[in-house]
Parts: structure tokens; sequence; C-alpha cells
């Protein structure tokens, strides 16, 4: 009976292959990988431990060097109620010796606990191993070379079974230490990687508006021959120079800073001629805090565009910014008043504000403080200041 598939003479009969080629085809063709396979690291049979170490300042950044004093109440009380719970157990003349043992055993372990704790590296781990490993034989040997053959022989498993419960109390403490380092600084780097990002960003607060109603305002008094014309140009050469490479830089001596709002409050005077006065005030024992100061950039200058921006230009009549810097408490006060249309009811903090109170905590964590205050019925107008560290 024929098979229902194709004829017999439909498929080809394929050619035994020589011997000799069949081997030379095997042996030319590499072993594939086995992609789910997991590499084995044979050292660590010979070398046990993390490959990874902390350097103290990388341990001193984690913000993570205590040991807790529960980690010791917690192990010593587990050993003592092992020790009472198999007490009866025990051979009656060796009940005492073990029990001593043993609380003294767990207290050099946990001393050598605390020591890799501080520093945990496979080097410090078998360095350890080994100590202890000498000093069981050499406890045994001198048993057994004192007379206590028989004690030193039940002792033994009791022996080996502590050291290996200590030995493998050390090797997950340190790998567990390492991933806990490992981790928190990787944290840490994510954060800061973070912060830099949202300085930077916060940085490029260049106003649009400004530097157009700046061009435009430039554009014609060229076409009209103005006077104000070079002195503008001037004053926004210096503005653009000072304030485009501080993009790239996480802090700004205050001395630069100091130069930006110069420039800035020139053009603006520019602009806005009479409706605009200023001064900088600067107190003669704040001028070497000065000298060795430096900000987020930008810092004092979103004070002075939120004076112009809130407090000058809104007002008919204008007003004077005072820009001033002195010593206070220890520290450096950095003050911009203006003397415009002050705060409205209800004003809340802007996006301006809101970074550069980000980027000091950033930088200086809660030594320094931003603050806004209203003017008053004789002095309206608003006072915006900053508090930082001296140098």
């Amino acid at each position: 009976m024929t098979s229902p598939s194709a004829p017999a003479d439909a498929v080809p009969k394929a050619k035994p292959a020589a011997a000799g080629t069949a081997t030379s085809t095997a042996a030319s063709t590499p072993p594939v990988a086995d992609p789910g396979a997991i590499p084995v690291d044979w050292t660590q049979w010979l070398f046990p431990g993390p490959r990874r170490s902390f350097s103290e300042a990388e341990i001193e950044r984690s913000g993570l060097k205590t040991w807790s004093s529960a980690i010791d109440c917690y192990v010593m009380s587990n050993v003592l109620v092992l020790v009472l719970v198999f007490y009866t157990m025990l051979p009656r003349h060796l009940a005492h010796v073990i029990l001593i043992g043993g609380l003294a055993m767990a207290s050099v372990a946990l001393g050598v606990s605390r020591w890799l704790w501080r520093q945990p590296t496979r080097t410090r781990f078998n360095g350890a191993t080994l100590a202890l490993s000498v000093l069981m034989v050499l406890f045994t040997l001198g048993m057994t070379k004192a007379g206590f053959r028989e004690e030193a022989r039940d002792l033994l498993p009791f022996v080996a079974g502590g050291m290996t419960l200590t030995v493998s109390s050390w090797w997950f403490l340190t790998l567990y230490r390492t991933q806990q380092l490992g981790a928190r600084l990787a944290e840490l780097d994510a954060q800061d990687e973070r912060i830099a990002m949202a300085q930077r960003l916060a940085t490029a607060q260049i106003q649009p508006h400004f530097l157009f109603n700046t061009l435009a305002s430039l554009q014609h008094w060229v076409d009209t021959r103005d006077d104000r014309a070079g002195p503008m140009l001037r004053s926004l050469t210096r503005y653009l120079r000072a304030t485009l490479p501080m993009f790239e830089q996480d802090r700004l001596p205050l001395v630069q800073e100091l130069q930006i709002v110069r420039s800035y409050l020139d053009i603006m005077q520019a602009r806005l001629g009479q409706r605009l006065s200023w001064s900088l005030d600067t107190d003669e024992t704040a001028q070497a805090a000065i000298d060795g100061a430096s900000l987020p950039p930008g810092t004092l200058l979103t004070l002075a565009e939120n004076a112009i921006t809130h407090g000058i230009e809104p007002s008919l009549r204008g007003g004077h910014i005072a820009v001033r810097v002195k010593v206070l408490d220890g520290g450096l006060r950095l003050e911009v008043q203006d003397g415009g249309q002050g705060l409205p009811p209800g004003a809340c903090e802007g996006l301006g504000l809101a970074n550069t109170r980000e980027r000091l905590k950033a930088q200086f964590g809660t030594r320094a403080t931003l603050g806004l205050e209203p003017g008053s019925p004789d002095a309206p107008g608003c006072l915006a200041w900053v508090q930082v560290p001296a140098a």
C-alpha cells in the first residue's frame, strides 16, 4: 500500500557524506554559547567576597557609617537563648565552658562585624576568616596538649558549627553592606545629576522679552541717531559677555554677579529713562567677604529683574532700586529694594524665586534663606533679600 504523500521519486535521496568531510565540518563549527547560562566566577571559591571596595570619602558621603547598637543586643540575646535552650543537652562538665565560650565568640564576632561594616572588602573578610580558623585550631590543639583530649573531641562539633555560622554571617554582612553602599552612592549620583540639570535649566533665565525690547530700543536709537545708543550697546555687550558663560557654571563669584546686575540696571535705566534710578552700596567690612563669596548664577540678577518687572515697570511714576550687600550675623546679606508699586494683595512666589530658592538650598542647605518683605505706607515698594554664609 502506497503512502498518500508525494511519490517516492519526488523525494531526492541524500548522498552519504564522507567521514572526513563530516569531521572537518564539525570541527570548523564553533560552539554556540548558551545565552541563558550564568557565568561562574571561580575566584569566589578561593577568595570569596565582593569585588568592589569603597574609599573613606565614599563611605562618608553615603551617610551610612553608624553601626546600630541594636544589632549587638539582638545577636547577644539570641546566642544566650540558644545556649540556654541546649544547656540541658550539653555534657555536664562542658556546659559552663560552652556557655562562656559561646558568649565570648559572639563578642569577638560582633567586633569583627563592626570592623567589616566600616570597610566591607573581600580582603578584610578573608583575613578575618583565616584568623578565626587559626584561632580555633590553636584552641583545639591547646586543649589536646593540656590533657583535655576527650573534652576537645566533644567540643569539636560545637566549635565547627559556631565557626561556620560566624563566617557565613560575616559573608552575608559584607555582601549586604557592599550592596547598601553601592545603592546609596548610585542614588546620590543620580540626585546630584538631577540637581545639576535643574541648576543649568534654572540658570538660563535671560528673559527673551528683555533682550527683544532692548534690541528694539537700540535699533530705534541707532536709526534716529540718538546719543543713548552707544552707552546702551556697551552695557548690553558687558551684560551678554558676563551672562552667557555663566550657563556652564554651578557657582558664580559674587563680584561677577554684581557686575552683571550693574550692566542690567544700566540697560534698564537707559530704556526707562527718568522713571528708574538705582544705586549699589556695599559695606566696607563686607568687601573681603564679597571677594571670596560665590552664589548660584543669576541669584541677585533674579531679584533685580523681579524688582523691575513687578515693581518699577507697572508704576507710572517709576521708582528707585537700591542694591545693598552687607555683613549680618556672620554671613552676607544681599538686598534688592525697589520703590515701585509694591506687592499686590495675595501675591505668591513665582518661578524665578522658586528656582533661586532651590538652587540656594542645593548649594548651602539650610544655611541660606531668601525672603520678600512688603514696603510701608510711607515707603512703598518691596524688599527682596538673600542671606548666605560667608566664604
